[in-house]
């Protein structure tokens, strides 16, 4: 996985035989162990059998590919170690939810004897956390840049933003305006509040804002802040109406700038259909995700950027899910070996935000799925079927994530499709962004 290869997966089977009878399968076992250290590829391969075994309630295959899983996928080995480690737990906590395979649960100590907690960040913690790659930093630095060139000429800027992230990009953003223009537009900011969901600030939304706002000042730029708790099960709709009430009381004259930046916070929004038999035509017209995206165009942004992971998590089969997260989430892996020593507690925060997605991509279903990420393409075409056209992106902001990739590890790179820019680690797709206009 540290080539520039995309991953494969064998289409055939490299043990015929191995798991035939329980009885043969210590030495087999073993066997396998001294052959997966030599190819760690084929640690996804054992876990899509280990997947299957337990969706087929074959606790003797499941339990036998389980104990290799266990003796060579160790959560403080390599990066391939801890990413199949991860995978394990996953997989024994799916074998718990859905009360199979319950043989299993003797054999896999190990693999769930560290519990997965969830830190709380100072807000000098969390800008260490971002900072230390550039998955959340692309995504503000190009947003940053397209909300400047689409402000001009506006007297105020009200940004949405919708991130979990709590307000990170903002204090750049603030910087950017006040250096861009002579006589700064009042910016008005209001930040989307899902709770409970990681990462998890220690600073109360008050103490946040009343921050910001000081931040401001000091930059000359007047800010108004408030933020709205709303749920992403359907769509947002009660920030949406707050937003639709405030443009009906200051009208089209007051020369405000609505702006929408929507930072990984949108494939939370449920993506399946909502017509029980839908046309092929229809269904995706008619999920949660598409009409949130009807709903927003109906307010006349001037601007929706959308930042995203280059993933696809919304196969309704776990095996296939496993497959794509798999392929997809070795690279934070990676990336943190070249950055971090093993006994960082800033990679341990880290990986553990990776662990927490893992583990609800493979062991959830219904609505506790949270993670169903769609690649750029569908993301594409359901912008389009909501009549909002792409926009590019100026030079000034390739330039300035270039500088900024320029502080990060080598394997970092940006890549540019049509008008949109893409984030890739050692040449693999990791972030896109895009940015919309109505039409």
């Amino acid at each position: 996985m540290n080539n520039q290869s995309p991953i494969t997966v064998p289409r055939r089977r490299p043990w015929p035989g191995l798991f035939a009878s329980s009885s043969s399968s210590s030495s087999s076992s073993k066997a396998l162990g001294t052959w997966l250290g030599e190819d760690a590829n084929c640690m996804e391969h054992l876990l899509v059998h280990c997947a299957n075994a337990i969706e087929s309630n074959d606790a003797t295959l499941a339990q036998q590919i389980l104990w290799v899983l266990n003796n060579i996928a160790t959560p403080d080995g390599d990066s391939n170690q801890r990413l199949a480690s991860a995978f394990l737990r996953a997989l024994v906590t799916r074998a718990a939810n859905i009360g199979s395979c319950k043989i299993l649960a003797a054999i896999t100590t190990a693999a769930t004897s560290s519990s997965l907690t969830t830190q709380s960040f100072s807000l000098m913690d969390l800008a260490a956390f971002v900072d230390l790659t550039p998955w959340h930093r692309f995504g503000f630095t190009t947003a940053n840049a397209a909300i400047l060139d689409a402000i001009e000429g506006y007297s105020a800027v009200h940004v949405v933003d919708f991130s979990l992230m709590h307000c990170m990009q903002i204090p750049t953003l603030i910087d950017a305006i006040a250096t861009r223009f002579e006589f700064p537009p009042l910016l008005k900011l209001t930040t989307v509040v899902v709770k409970h969901t990681p990462p998890i600030l220690e600073l109360s939304y008050e103490e946040l804002g009343a921050k910001l706002v000081n931040f401001a000042r000091s930059k000359n730029v007047r800010m108004e802040y408030r933020f709205v708790e709303s749920c992403y099960t359907d769509g947002f709709s009660n920030l949406i109406q707050e937003i639709r009430v405030q443009n009906l009381i200051y009208g089209p004259e007051s020369k405000e700038a609505l702006i929408l930046n929507c930072h990984m916070m949108l494939h939370y929004i449920p993506e399946e259909t909502l017509n029980p038999n839908p046309s092929p035509n229809f269904d995706m017209l008619s999920s949660t995700r598409s009409m949130f995206l009807k709903e927003i165009r109906s307010l006349e942004p001037a601007i929706v950027i959308l930042v995203d992971e280059e993933a696809d998590f919304t196969a309704s089969k776990m095996v296939s899910r496993l497959r794509s997260a798999f392929n997809y989430l070795w690279i934070p892996y990676d990336s943190m070996d070249s950055i971090l020593p093993r006994n960082s507690k800033h990679r341990e925060w880290y990986e553990a935000g990776i662990c927490r997605k893992i583990q609800n991509v493979i062991a959830e279903e219904g609505i506790e799925r949270v993670e169903r990420l769609e690649p750029k393409t569908r993301w594409v075409q359901r912008m389009v079927n909501s009549k909002f056209r792409g926009v590019g992106f100026g030079e000034d902001a390739v330039s300035e994530v270039k500088t900024m990739l320029d502080e990060h590890a080598a394997g970092w790179g940006l890549k540019k499709e049509d008008n949109h820019l893409l984030l890739t680690w050692k040449g693999h797709d990791v972030v896109f962004a895009t940015a919309w206009v109505p039409y």
